[in-house]
């Protein structure tokens, strides 16, 4: 049974970044496409490709993109939560995701399960979204970091297991599931704001290695 399905993918456009002092570019602003793209393994954030969907611009390459970053997934379910709370609509790609999700919840995803999206593409959950200037600027919400980061509903990123191609309409199928992991979301709230049960995240076999560098050396 599918899993669920990909409802728009979405493809940014670089564009001068109003939360960088000298307006470095972001490609946070990202609207649907009709056609495929391709999606593979950007290889390291500082020195490959960026991002893990061809064309698609990342600005700050110190903090966003690389194998552990090469997707970003939001659902629409969750879009919708957000437009009930702040009384606005909230469009596909808004929150700059590479693809909306529908019909899957993103958060409740084990970190290191597999997605298969259409027949080739495979990719991995890593970690939940941590909120940005960037994003701050995009939404114009008083205090949205601290509120995003609050509510959990955070979308998830992804790794490249297999690549190949990702279209709007494809099926999402959960074809692995790890021995050992912890949900995106729960993962993320430990790690913001339950400092006491961050050893938990280390049970989660695929957590990338620089969180997991991290969390050891907060342990």
């Amino acid at each position: 049974m599918t899993d669920g399905k990909v409802l728009s993918v979405n493809v940014g456009v670089a564009r001068p970044n109003p939360a960088k002092r000298h307006g470095g570019p972001t490609g946070i602003d990202k609207l649907p496409v009709e056609h495929a793209v391709e999606v593979r393994a950007p290889g390291p954030k500082r020195t490959g490709l960026h991002s893990g969907v061809v064309g698609d611009p990342i600005g700050d390459t110190k903090h966003h993109g690389g194998d552990d970053q090469a997707v970003y997934a939001y659902s629409r379910e969750d879009y919708d939560w957000w437009e009930a709370e702040l009384g606005r609509s909230l469009p596909d790609g808004y929150f700059g995701e590479n693809m909306t999700t529908v019909g899957l919840d993103v958060n409740a995803t084990q970190i290191g399960e597999v997605w298969r999206i259409g027949d080739v593409l495979e990719l991995q959950p890593t970690f939940g979204r941590i909120p940005c200037a960037t994003f701050q600027a995009k939404m114009g919400e008083k205090g949205w970091l601290k509120r995003f980061a609050r509510v959990a509903r955070t979308g998830t990123y992804l790794r490249v297991i297999t690549p190949g191609p990702l279209r709007a309409g494809d099926p999402i199928d959960i074809v692995h599931r790890p021995a050992r992991s912890i949900g995106v979301s729960e993962a993320f709230d430990i790690y913001m704001h339950r400092s006491e049960e961050l050893a938990r995240l280390l049970d989660a076999e695929a957590l990338p290695s620089d969180l997991r560098e991290e969390i050891e050396r907060r342990l």
